[in-house]
C-alpha cells in the first residue's frame, strides 16, 4: 500500500547589548574590514555556452536548464562524457536533443536520490570535490530541480514490510567508565592525545583521548562495536585507512580490537524480560526513508544540509556556481542527524565565492534567510551571530542573530539604516520566540513588506521600525558566516542542521510548506505486532530520527496494516514504552500511560489510526547502525503484562529550614526597569545605557536581603543618579515630571518655602509610594498593603533636610545650584530602600 506523507527586560537588555557594541567596536579603531581571507575552495565550473540545435521540447530545454547547463563544464562530466568520446554522451554540446537521449536513462525523476548519475558519482567516479557524498547530494538537486519542472516529484512513501527480528539478548555501555579506563583508554590516550584531546596543540574533535576519562568515554562509545569489536571504528581506522598507526597497521589494529574485546568482555548480557508483551524489534536503518513531500528551494542559491558529516568543510549543494563553501574553525563538532553543532567555532565563506550572494541578492531586491536551529542557551547577547554576511562588528549586509529570548533581523539599506543595519528587527519580548530547542527560522525581506521573521512556520507579527529601501549600499567584500561575526566576535552557540539562502522572499505558504517537510534523515520504523492483534501485517509505526549525536526522536506513533483490505477493530493498546538493547529504556517514555483503542471507525486505511500526539528523545547508545529498538505494552489485544511499580521509599522527615527574610530585594533587571518607570526616562537612553553597562554586575543578582552588600547599593546610586541627572537636564521632562517649579529661580528663592520644597517632593514620593502611601503587594489573587511602609513624614523629613544642605550657601550659591539640588533630591529618593525592598 501507499501512505501519503506530508512532511520588558529582555528587550531593554538587547537594546543595550546593541548599543553597547556598536560603542565599543566605534572606538576599536574604526571601521576597518575583518572579514578573513579565506580560500575559495569551489571556483566556478567554467563556460558551458551551447550553440546547437534548439530543443524540440520543453522536457529537452529543461533537462539542459538542470542538468546540461550544470554538468557540462571541463571540471564536471564536459571532459569526457560528450560527442566523439566517453559514453554516455549525456553533455555532448553538438546536439542537447541526442544529449537528452543519452541523459534520460541516467535520471529517475520520481526517486532523483536513486538515479544512475547519483550512485555513478557518490560511489567515487569523478566528483569534483573532496567528498563524494557531497557531489550526488548536488546532482540531486539538480535533478529533482528538474523533476518539480516535469510535475514528477514523488508525493507518496510506499511502505513496506521490514525484515522480522525477535529481540535478542544485548550488550549495553555500562554508565561508569572504569571498564574503559583499564581497557581501551590506555591505548587512545598514549597514540591518538596529540589531536583527539581538548589539550593538544591541534586539537581535533572529538575528544576521546580526553584527559576527562568520562569525556573520553562518550566521544568513544560510537566509535566501538559491542557486537563485533573487530568492526569498530577505532579498529577500521588502523587496519583499513591506515590512520596514524604507532607501527605495522595490522598489528595495531588487532591490539585495538583485542582491547575492544576484553572491555567487551566485561560487560554482563542483557536479557529481555520474557514476560513483557513485546513487539519484533528493529535497528533504525530497518525502516522506510521518509522523503516524500518536498521542500520549497527554486530560489535556493546557497544550501546546506551538512550531510557530509567530516571533515573541515561545510559544503554548498545548492547547485549554483560558484558553490559558498564554508571552512570550519575553532570547536566545531558534526551532527551524525546532518548539522553542525558549534562550541565556540564558526564556519565561513571565502569573500571571492561570497561575493555571488551580492551579486544575485542586490540583483533581485529581496531575499530570505531559512536555517534549521537549536540555541544551546537563552543568555546569548550581542546579538550573537547566527547567520551574518558581514565585514566586521559593526559593518554587514544582512545577520540573523539571537539575544537571549529574541530572534533579531539586520539589513543594510540605502536609505533607513546605517551600515550595521540597524535599528534592528526584534521579536517581541513577551513572546520569547527563542528557545533552546530545534526551531525553524526565517528571516525575508524585500523592498514592498521590508524584514519580516517567521518561526516554526509563524509570522512573529513583529512590525519592521524602518522603511524597507534598497539594497544598492550592500558591501560585495563581505563574507558569509554561520556561528560568530566574521573577526571572530559576538560568538553564538548552538547547532545548526540546515540553512538555505533564497534569491526570493518566500510566502508564507512556502514557509509552512518548508517547516512541515522538517529536517534532516527521518525513517518510518514499522514494529510488527499481528501476533498479539491478530491484524494481518499489523504494525506500530512511528517517524523516528538521529535527533543530535546523543538521542533519537520518536513521534507520531500509529497502528496499520500493510494488508489490503483489512480494518483493525477492537485492539487494545496500553501502557506502551520504547525498548532498546534489551531493556526498556530509562527515560522518554511518553506513552507509559497511553490507554486507546484501535477502532474501524477512526482507522483511516490509507494513513492508518494515530494513537498519540507526543514524542520523546531516546539516548543513544551503541549508533543508528546498532541500537535494537523494540516496544513494550502493558496490553496489546489479546495479551497482557502487569506491571507492578516498585514501593517509594517513605520520605524522610521534613528538616527545619533556616527562618526566611520576610522581605526580598529588587534584582539588577528589576531595580533597572523599576528606576525607569518611577523616573519616566527609557532605559534605552544613551546616557543611562552607559552607566547601566559600567554598573549592572555590581548590582544583585538575588532576591535574598541578606546577601546584598554596600558596593550594590553604591552601584544603585550611582544608576539613580544618572536616571535623576538625565531626567532634570532635560527641559521638557522635568517641567512635566515637577510642574510649577520654577528652575530659572536662585536656590535661595526656589526652595524658599514648603510650597516650594513640595513641587519637587511630591512628585518623587507620588511615583515611589503612590496614593495612599502604602506597598501593594500580591497575596493570594488580592491586594494587600504591607505594614512596614515607609512612614511619608519621615521621608519628606529627610528629603527636606537634604535641601537645606544643599541651599545652605543661600545669596552665595553657584547659578546651576537649583537644577543640582533637585538632582540630588530625586536621587537620594530614587536610591533608597523605597526601590531596593521588594
Amino acid at each position: 500500500m501507499q501512505c501519503t506523507f506530508t512532511p520588558s527586560h529582555k528587550k531593554t537588555a538587547l537594546f543595550f547589548a546593541l548599543v553597547t557594541s556598536a560603542l565599543l567596536t566605534a572606538c576599536s579603531g574604526g571601521s576597518g574590514q575583518s572579514t578573513e581571507d579565506l580560500p575559495n575552495t569551489n571556483p566556478d565550473t567554467g563556460d558551458t555556452s551551447y550553440s546547437g540545435p534548439a530543443p524540440e521540447s520543453e522536457d529537452v530545454q529543461n533537462y539542459k536548464r538542470y542538468i546540461w547547463d550544470n554538468l557540462a563544464a571541463e571540471n564536471r562530466c564536459g571532459s569526457c562524457h560528450v560527442e566523439g568520446n566517453q559514453s554516455p554522451r549525456f553533455v555532448r554540446g553538438d546536439d542537447i536533443n541526442l544529449a537528452h537521449d543519452e541523459g534520460r536513462d541516467l535520471v529517475n525523476l520520481g526517486s532523483p536520490e536513486d538515479s544512475r548519475l547519483v550512485t555513478k558519482v557518490t560511489s567515487g567516479h569523478n566528483c569534483w570535490l573532496a567528498n563524494a557524498d557531497t557531489c550526488g547530494e548536488i546532482i540531486t538537486n539538480y535533478i529533482e530541480e528538474w523533476a518539480a519542472a516535469a510535475g514528477s516529484v514523488a508525493s507518496t512513501i510506499t511502505l513496506t514490510p521490514p525484515t522480522e527480528r525477535e529481540v535478542g539478548a544485548s550488550k549495553s555501555f555500562p554508565a561508569s567508565s572504569g571498564n574503559f579506563a583499564t581497557t581501551v583508554y590506555p591505548l587512545l590516550e598514549e597514540y591518538c592525545a596529540g589531536c583527539h584531546s581538548e589539550d593538544a596543540d591541534t586539537a581535533q574533535q572529538p575528544y576521546f583521548a580526553s584527559s576527562d576519562i568520562d569525556q573520553a568515554y562518550e566521544a568513544s562509545k560510537a566509535r566501538m562495536d559491542l557486537d563485533n569489536p573487530e568492526n569498530s571504528r577505532f579498529v577500521v581506522r588502523l587496519g583499513n585507512d591506515f590512520h596514524n598507526c604507532w607501527s605495522d597497521c595490522a598489528d595495531n589494529a588487532d591490539t585495538m580490537a583485542a582491547a575492544i574485546r576484553n572491555f567487551v568482555d566485561g560487560i554482563a548480557v542483557t536479557e529481555v524480560d520474557p514476560s513483557w508483551v513485546i513487539s519484533k524489534a528493529l535497528y533504525l536503518t530497518d525502516g522506510v526513508v521518509a522523503s516524500g513531500g518536498g521542500r520549497i528551494e527554486n530560489n535556493a542559491i546557497a544550501l546546506y544540509e551538512f550531510k557530509s558529516g567530516s571533515g573541515t568543510i561545510a559544503y554548498d549543494t545548492s547547485g549554483v556556481n560558484p558553490a559558498i563553501d564554508l571552512n570550519l574553525s575553532g570547536d566545531v563538532e558534526w551532527l551524525g542527524s546532518w548539522g553542525i553543532q558549534l562550541n565556540g567555532g564558526k564556519a565561513q565563506a571565502a569573500t571571492a565565492t561570497s561575493k555571488r550572494l551580492f551579486d544575485t541578492l542586490t540583483g533581485t531586491g529581496e531575499y530570505t534567510v531559512e536555517a534549521w536551529v537549536a540555541p544551546a542557551n537563552v543568555v546569548q547577547e550581542g546579538p550573537a551571530r547566527i547567520v551574518t554576511y558581514s565585514g566586521n562588528n559593526e559593518s554587514r549586509n544582512f545577520t540573523l542573530g539571537q539575544a537571549m529570548y529574541n530572534y533579531t533581523f539586520q539589513n543594510r539599506n540605502d536609505s533607513s539604516t546605517d551600515a550595521d543595519g540597524m535599528p534592528a528587527l526584534i521579536t517581541d519580548d513577551m513572546a520569547e520566540r527563542a528557545q533552546a530547542t530545534l526551531q525553524h527560522v526565517v528571516a525575508t525581506f524585500d523592498p514592498i513588506n521590508g524584514r519580516r521573521l517567521y518561526v516554526n512556520g509563524e509570522y512573529t507579527g513583529d512590525t519592521d521600525p524602518v522603511e524597507a529601501g534598497l539594497l544598492s549600499t550592500w558591501d560585495d567584500s563581505f563574507a558569509l558566516a554561520i556561528g560568530s561575526e566574521v573577526s571572530g566576535d559576538n560568538v553564538w552557540q548552538g547547532s545548526v542542521r540546515l540553512l538555505a539562502i533564497h534569491s526570493r522572499a518566500l510566502t508564507q505558504d512556502d514557509i509552512l510548506t518548508n517547516y512541515e517537510a522538517g529536517v534532516g534523515e527521518k525513517f518510518l520504523l514499522l514494529f510488527k505486532v499481528e501476533e498479539q492483534t491478530d491484524v494481518p501485517q499489523g504494525y506500530v509505526m512511528f517517524e523516528v530520527q538521529q535527533y543530535d549525536n546523543h538521542g533519537y526522536l520518536f513521534s507520531e506513533p500509529k497502528f496499520i496494516t500493510l494488508e489490503d483490505g483489512v480494518t483493525p477493530e477492537g485492539v487494545v493498546i496500553q501502557g506502551m514504552r520504547i525498548g532498546i538493547n534489551g531493556r526498556e529504556a530509562v527515560v522518554g517514555q511518553a506513552w507509559a500511560n497511553l490507554d486507546t483503542t484501535v477502532t474501524a471507525t477512526e482507522y483511516d486505511p490509507q494513513n492508518g489510526q494515530a494513537l498519540s500526539p507526543l514524542g520523546t528523545i531516546i539516548t543513544l547508545e551503541k549508533g543508528p547502525t546498532s541500537d535494537e529498538f523494540f516496544l513494550t505494552f502493558e496490553r496489546l489485544g489479546n495479551e497482557e503484562f502487569v506491571r507492578v511499580e516498585a514501593t517509594p521509599a517513605a520520605p524522610a522527615a521534613p528538616a527545619d529550614l533556616t527562618p526566611q527574610p520576610r522581605i526580598g530585594i529588587r534584582r539588577f533587571e528589576q531595580i533597572h526597569a523599576a528606576l525607569s518607570a518611577a523616573t519616566g526616562v527609557s532605559s534605552a537612553h544613551p546616557a543611562v545605557v552607559d552607566t547601566w553597562e559600567k554598573v549592572k554586575q555590581q548590582l544583585p543578582v538575588e532576591a535574598d536581603v541578606r546577601g546584598f552588600l554596600a558596593a550594590q547599593q553604591m552601584g544603585i546610586t550611582q544608576l539613580a543618579v544618572k536616571y535623576c541627572s538625565t531626567l532634570v537636564d532635560d527641559t521638557s521632562a522635568r517641567a512635566s515630571y515637577f510642574p510649577g517649579f520654577n528652575f530659572s529661580a536662585s536656590a535661595a528663592e526656589a526652595f524658599d518655602t514648603d510650597a516650594e520644597r513640595a513641587l519637587v517632593i511630591d512628585p518623587l514620593l507620588e511615583k515611589l509610594l503612590g496614593r495612599p502611601i502604602a506597598w501593594p503587594v500580591a497575596v493570594g489573587g488580592h491586594t494587600a498593603q504591607l505594614a512596614t511602609a515607609p512612614d511619608e513624614a519621615a521621608v519628606r523629613a529627610e528629603l527636606d533636610g537634604l535641601i537645606d544642605t544643599m541651599t545652605a550657601c543661600g545669596t552665595g550659591c553657584d547659578t546651576d545650584r537649583t537644577p543640582t539640588t533637585v538632582k540630588a533630591t530625586c536621587a537620594a529618593a530614587m536610591g533608597s530602600a523605597m526601590i531596593l525592598i521588594h
